[in-house]
């Protein structure tokens, strides 16, 4: 190392004892450190990343650094990657690993999170014995070991049949080193969160998929088992990345993710808003905000909201937003089930999970909305939230098409969820509550605490059509049978009265619509005490049917 001053300047001590400390230092080593950190920084290189720019997608480090409250970031693995050296050892070339992982902040609480670098062959994994993440890997093990979210940025291609030119043999699928059985873990344990964040497919899609929230962005990212080439040479049908994986796809049709975004900054800030809800585990309550919105806001608009005609559908989105703290809903899965609403929402601060049924749709429960319905339930019942279900639901929806789809098995997976909760759960029934798709918004299991709006009502199956079939042969003996039928229907809607099954205590109150919001903020704060004493892992007996 070249000494930066002139030697005939200083004393012979100095010289001796700077001679002595370059023995005793390690700078070279340090700034080596640094000099590989750079070489990491700059993923696959200007032009790619340029490429990759131009595209209208971060780099994986810009989007963790936008993801993370800012400077939390602590990044592990950097210097991991594939080196060469010339003759003397010194480094010639690096190319880093495909993947960056580490820890940081999120509002003030910790988390893990990983993603590929896709400016790197595509993300593709670099082939080492440890893996940083991706499918296993240490950034999942200190999920696990830490206990807090994990937030997966997926941008990668996984593997390819070049690999077996590679090893010169095929491997057996699911046997390798990183598996699956921590995803699988993490689970039950920590909220997992997955953002398809380019083009997914095989093992990385696969790894999308086991979160409890998942984001895609809108005409950016696509996710399927395999990709148009393979299902060209499969079908012979040509299919674009678009139509086949995406968000008009995965989404809005099949909801196999969640949530779409517009671009990825609004991506990051749905990660951001997601968690916001979470506890860091599920042996924590989900963290309560202070709350400027009275508990006891009364809005007078909730006593016109129902109409009096039956058929006459209203916007239950804003009856939600007129009980729930103001600015405080996150809607999953908007797109898709559309009979049913989930929503993530606060009262008081306190976290909680609305599933209301949507009368513009309907409101009858289809086998999309089934599906949608009973994973909400388990994402709340396994992190501590309490359950809100607003209820106007004529029951399931029935015919050829919805036999053909298996509506009574998936329809009753929700009704046998339900009888495992361990979260407080709260049924307002707002106007229809009938059938078996009634029966699923109950707490047999719990306290089975039901309160109702005047404009409610229930039974087996609506009066609609139900006079009708059980009494039928009166109906078609009587001179008039259209005026008989609605004679019938008269006297039974008269013993259908809400008031009378208040007072036999079979519904627990009738109230004003206005105080749903006090009263359910009420309970809310009750249920705390014992919510606590209820935290851990979730452990379901039996198979669903």
């Amino acid at each position: 190392m070249a000494v930066p001053y002139p030697v005939t300047n200083v004393p012979a001590r100095a010289l001796r004892a700077g001679a002595f400390l370059q023995t005793m230092s390690w700078r070279a080593e340090a700034e080596e450190i640094q000099r590989r950190r750079a070489l990491a920084e700059a993923c696959g290189g200007a032009a790619a990343v340029a490429k990759h720019h131009a595209a209208g997608k971060f780099t994986i480090r810009e989007r963790i650094h936008r993801l993370l409250d800012a400077q939390t970031f602590q990044e592990v693995g950097k210097l991991a990657g594939k080196a060469s050296y010339d003759e003397a050892g010194a480094l010639t070339g690096f190319t880093p690993s495909p993947y960056v992982a580490g820890i940081g902040k999120i509002d003030g609480r910790p988390v893990a999170v990983g993603g590929e670098d896709y400016t790197i062959k595509g993300g593709a994994g670099f082939g080492g014995a440890r893996r940083k993440g991706g499918q296993g890997g240490f950034i999942e093990d200190l999920a696990s070991q830490y206990r807090i979210p994990l937030v997966n940025l997926v941008d990668g291609v996984g593997g390819s049949v070049t690999s077996i030119s590679k090893r010169g043999h095929a491997t057996f699928p699911g046997s390798g080193p990183d598996g699956f059985e921590r995803s699988v873990e993490l689970m039950g344990i920590v909220p997992v969160v997955s953002a398809v964040m380019g083009t997914a497919a095989g093992g990385p899609s696969g790894r999308a998929i086991l979160a409890h929230w998942t984001v895609m962005v809108k005409d950016h990212s696509q996710i399927f088992a395999a990709g148009p080439p393979v299902v060209e040479r499969a079908f012979g049908t040509k299919v674009t990345k678009e139509e086949l994986g995406g968000h008009k796809m995965a989404v809005d049709t099949a909801g196999t993710i969640d949530n779409a975004a517009e671009d990825e900054a609004d991506c990051l800030a749905q990660i951001r808003r997601f968690l916001s809800y979470m506890p860091s585990n599920v042996w924590e309550l989900p963290p309560r905000v202070p709350c400027s919105d009275p508990a006891d806001r009364c809005e007078d608009a909730l006593v016109d909201i129902v109409p009096r005609s039956q058929r006459q559908p209203y916007n239950m989105r804003k009856l939600i937003e007129h009980i729930v703290d103001r600015d405080s809903t996150f809607e999953i899965q908007p797109t898709f089930g559309r009979a049913v609403i989930t929503s993530l929402a606060r009262m008081n601060g306190m976290v909680v999970g609305i599933i209301a049924n949507n009368p513009m749709f309907g409101g009858i429960v289809d086998v999309k909305a089934a599906r949608k319905q009973t994973h909400f339930t388990e994402l709340c019942d396994s992190f501590n939230i309490p359950l809100v279900f607003l209820v106007d639901v004529p029951g399931f929806q029935i015919g050829m098409e919805a036999e053909a789809a298996g509506i009574l098995r998936i329809g009753m997976q929700g009704r046998y969820l339900n009888m495992q909760l361990s979260v407080p759960v709260f049924t307002v029934v707002v106007r229809k509550c009938y059938g078996m798709a009634g029966g699923s918004t109950i707490d047999r299991n719990g306290l089975n605490f039901k309160i109702a709006w005047p404009s409610a009502e229930w039974g087996s199956l609506p009066l609609e059509g139900g006079v009708k079939a059980a009494f039928r042969r009166e109906i078609e003996a009587a001179a008039d049978p259209v005026q008989k039928e609605a004679e019938i229907e008269k006297e039974i809607r008269r013993m259908t009265s809400p008031f009378l099954t208040a007072e036999a205590f079979g519904v627990e109150d009738i109230i004003d619509p206005r105080e749903t919001r006090p009263y359910l903020c009420s309970f809310l704060e009750a249920a705390q005490v014992g919510m606590k004493t209820r935290t851990g892992p979730r452990l379901r007996a039996g198979v669903r049917p």
